[in-house]
Order: structure tokens, then sequence, then C-alpha cells
């Protein structure tokens, strides 16, 4: 008998998934159980279904390809929430699937009945509840059009199957649906003349690679740009390695919530070229505050309306061709020794700290030790979510892009673990390092049970304060003072041999670079206890007041 999940098992497959993220539940069953019988699904069972939807979150950033997860109805969809709306927020392809009660039961007050479209709707691109066994094909293929970018940027969305639904039979007649082939929009020319003409009278130009280019352009294409034009670029958190930390141009990253050196390049700027920039990464009031920015905008779709965020030109069509186009009608600008000079300043002010033997570590240390140890340019950084994020993003210097994780759209604790998990399943050969508070560490822990089980490793660098960082140093700058951010931690090396891992505790500086270097050796994920002094915040607070 084919049922309507049986159906839906065949479309993922046309749809390319590979993995399916999630935990069993009475209601979702039989779609279980015709995954089970489907060799080309691999079933990833996680101990919590944010872990699922985390790692769906990570799987599709890194691949550009919906990352799937599934959820039972109730709390275990619910459960899927914050993963999805990370996804969402962040720009990465993920199809959430869910049980549902049978539609018989829906008008009714039932056990663990919720009206699940609702809840997702507006964490999502679309939601849809089947109704119908023969809709099943369609629901799917649109929910993955979605997803993918075929409707716009790429996001979330969610399909909710009642447990009767999902018995019912369908037709031999109702196959998987065809993928769409998207083809990019061409800007128009009138566009390309104008954006020419802006960048041409431009002094000081300065480029703003967002998050958005990562996904829809190369990084060759944008690096060629900017070395042709001699023009200095500037990245989200999210667009890291768009062009190479090694490059001249490359500057710095933006998005503490401090004014920071990066914030001079973008003062001294004239014209603020931004290419695939989304206000999901950063409000533009924390670089144009004054709005007096000329700005050009390069993507894919028109740009978001804000009052800080005024474009001169909006160049919308697909980005390389768009940059290959607009580089055929421009010269070489003089050496932007201005912006140079400002890099010479950023880079004398952190030499001392990332050096520094002092322990507890200071946070410039041992960021400075990660990307030693990660010494190839493809292997990847998975960085959670709290005050050890900022000075990731202010010093962590990537030379690819997709090869830092950091989420800065929904910007939600728990990410680290469950997306290395991801990370090692799409990449399997490259080296992967977590570097987390311990407050995200314990959010998500338990998908080391779920590391081990698969026979991946990793490295997890655990910045340990025993407080909320970040929260604690923005209330200091904001109140003087901090509330409620004081936690105890249990013994992180007991934990994790625990969990089958293995736990290394750092008891000087000197020793995490080692340390990091024998945990990669390992065949389960290896957690390095490292207590970090964040003291180091309050003084870059200082330090950048006086800039």
């Amino acid at each position: 008998m084919r049922t309507a999940a049986k159906l839906m098992v065949e479309c993922l497959v046309t749809e390319g998934v590979k993995y399916i993220f999630g935990i069993p539940g009475e209601e979702n069953l039989e779609l279980v159980q015709a995954i089970a019988d489907e060799p080309r699904l691999h079933f990833v069972v996680v101990r919590h279904e944010q872990g699922a939807a985390f790692m769906a979150d990570v799987y599709g950033r890194l691949t550009g390809k919906a990352g799937v997860c599934l959820a039972t109805l109730g709390p275990g969809a619910t459960n899927l929430v914050t993963g999805v709306a990370d996804a969402n927020l962040d720009g990465a392809p993920l199809v959430a699937i869910t049980g549902q009660v049978s539609s018989d039961q829906m008008h009714l007050t039932s056990h663990q009945n919720l009206d699940l479209a609702k809840i997702f709707e507006p964490i999502t691109k679309r939601t849809k509840l089947v109704m119908r066994p023969d809709t099943v094909n369609e629901i799917v293929r649109l929910a993955f059009k979605y997803a993918e970018g075929g409707a716009g940027r790429m996001g979330a969305a969610h399909i909710d199957l009642p447990v009767d639904i999902a018995k019912m039979q369908v037709s031999g007649l109702e196959m998987p649906l065809m993928k769409d082939v998207v083809c990019q929009q061409e800007a128009e020319e009138s566009q390309i003349q104008m954006a020419a003409e802006s960048i041409r009278t431009a002094r000081k130009p300065l480029i703003f690679v967002g998050n958005n280019a990562v996904h829809y352009a190369s990084s060759q294409v944008i690096t060629e740009f900017a070395e042709k034009l001699h023009i200095p670029v500037v990245n989200t958190m999210m667009a890291k390695g768009i062009v190479s930390a090694d490059n001249r141009y490359s500057m710095m990253t933006i998005g503490i919530p401090q004014r920071d050196y990066v914030n001079r390049l973008f003062e001294e700027a004239d014209l603020v070229i931004c290419i695939g920039y989304d206000l999901m990464e950063l409000k533009p009031s924390k670089w144009n505050a004054e709005r007096n920015h000329r700005i050009v905008h390069i993507s894919n779709w028109q740009a978001d309306i804000s009052k800080y965020y005024q474009c001169e030109v909006q160049v919308n069509g697909e980005i390389d061709s768009s940059l290959a186009r607009l580089g055929k009608l421009l010269e070489a600008k003089e050496e932007p020794t201005w912006a140079f000079a400002i890099k010479e300043r950023f880079e004398e002010s952190i030499e001392e700290a990332v050096q520094s033997d002092a322990f507890p570590m200071k946070p410039q240390r041992i960021v400075a030790d990660i990307r030693k140890a990660l010494s190839d340019p493809e292997d990847i950084l998975i960085s959670d979510v709290g005050a050890h994020k900022m000075w990731i993003g202010r010093l962590y210097g990537c030379y690819k892009p997709e090869t830092c994780i950091i989420s800065n759209g929904f910007a939600s604790m728990g990410i680290g673990v469950p997306g290395a998990v991801a990370a090692k399943l799409v990449y399997p050969e490259r080296r992967v390092l977590v570097a987390t508070g311990d407050g995200g560490f314990m959010m998500n822990s338990q998908e080391l049970e779920t590391a081990v089980r698969l026979g991946v490793n990793f490295v997890v660098v655990i910045f340990h304060d025993s407080e909320y960082g970040l929260i604690k140093w923005k209330e200091e700058e904001q109140y003087g003072r901090a509330a409620f951010v004081d936690f105890t931690n249990p013994d992180f090396v007991a934990l994790a041999e625990a969990m089958h891992c293995k736990g290394v505790r750092v008891n000087s500086a000197a020793e995490l670079s080692e340390a990091i270097r024998k945990g990669f050796e390992e065949k389960v994920p290896v957690i390095i206890d490292t207590p970090v002094d964040y003291s180091a915040n309050e003084e870059l607070s200082a330090e950048l007041k006086s800039l």
C-alpha cells in the first residue's frame, strides 16, 4: 500500500535529502516507518528536537540545500521552534516536518493539539497543513522551493502532517514533482550605469559584504572586483572569508555593539557599496547612525526599507553578473591608504593581548590559538553565542566563506555542539572546532551522545567563566552593575568522560594549542575546559571609547 507518508519520502529523495534529524513520536510514526524503508535517507536520532533543528540549520547553511528536521506534535514541535527561527533569520534553508493529531480531531480540545501552522507562520517563509493525501507532492516541492531561495532569500519552511492523512492511500498517478531550475534575474542596464557613476565619483568607497553574498555570489568575483578597483572590504560576521583575511583589501568584521576601529572605516568612507547585505545581520544604524552615507545596494532583490538604509542606487539581480558588468565600466581608484592606516592601528592594538600568557586566559589569546590550530583554510569553526562570539567576530580571520559559522540573525545560544555534528556529516574530512561559552554549551551538551553514536569527532573549547558573560558586559556598560548572570558548572572533564568523550582541563595559557592539536587526533569529541578572564571586555570598552 502506497501511503501519503511514503509519497512524502519519495518527494524527499527527489529533493536530494540525505539526512533527516529528529525524534520519533506517536503522531509521526507512519512517516518514520516509511523513512526506515528508504535506504537513501539516513535518520539521525537526536536527544532534543532543538538539536535536530540546529543540525538541519547548519547543514543547510553549509550545503545550500535544505536541511530537514522531524518532530512529533505538541512539545516535540515546539522544541523545534528556536532552531527553525534561527535558520529563517540567518537565511539558512531548512524544512521542518511535524506530526499532528488526526484531522477529525483538530476542531476539538485534544491531547497535545496545537495549531502548529500558526505557531510556525511568523518564523518560516511558508507553513502548510496537509489536509489531503494527494497534495503531499505539491506541498513538499513548494516547501523546498521557498526554503532554498526559489521565492526570495533562503529560509525555513514547515509542513504539518496529521496522523490519519499520513496513513491514507494515494494514487499511483501522484509522483514527486520535478525541481524547478531557478534562473537568476539580471540587473537592468540603467541600474548598472547609475551604480558605476556613483562608484566613479566616490573618493573613498567602501565595500560592505553581507550573508546573502555568501549564498548567492562567488568569493572569487567579489575579490576580483575589490582588487581591480582598489576598494577596501568590510564583512558582517556571517560573511567572514568572502574575501580572504590575508588579502590586502580585506579589512575587518563589523558586529560588536561598541564603536570599533571598523566603524572608523565607515565614518571616513564617502560611499558604501553593500553587496548581499541583509538588515537581519546588523541594523544599519550601527554603521550609518547619522544617516549621511551614500549607499549602493547590490543584491538579488530590492533592499529592505529603513530610515538608516536609503539607497542612492539599487542593483537588483544576480550578484556575480552585476559585479562583472560594473567592473568593465570602472577604472581602479588610488590605493586606499586611509583604510590601510586604520587596519594597521587595529592590528597594533591587539598584538599584545593575542600573545599574552596570562591565566585565566585572555579571550584574545584563546581566539588566536584556535586560529593557529585550524591551520587549513577549509577547517571549520562553529561559534556558539555569548561574549566569546564578540571576540571571534572581531579577531578570527577566515580565508574562505562558511568556515566560521556564526548565528547572527537570530543569534541563538546552543547551536555549537549540534552544529558541529552537522558540519562533520557534511565535511567528514575537515577539522571542526566549537567555540562556546559555558552557558551555551550546557544548553545542548546532550548532543555529544549523538556525536559519539555517529562516530564523528570534533573539538569543543569552552570559554569557562561561570557567568552569562555577554549580558554581564552589556549590563555593566549600561547600568554600571551586573545582575543575575552567575551560575555554577559541572566538572566539564568528568562530564565529557561520562558522555564517552574525552575531557581536558587547561591549566596554563601554554597548554591550549597542544590540547587542541591532540584533540583532533582522537576519534571522539574532545571537550577542553578553558578558564577565561573576561576583564578584557571592560578593557576593550574603555579602549574603544577613546577612539
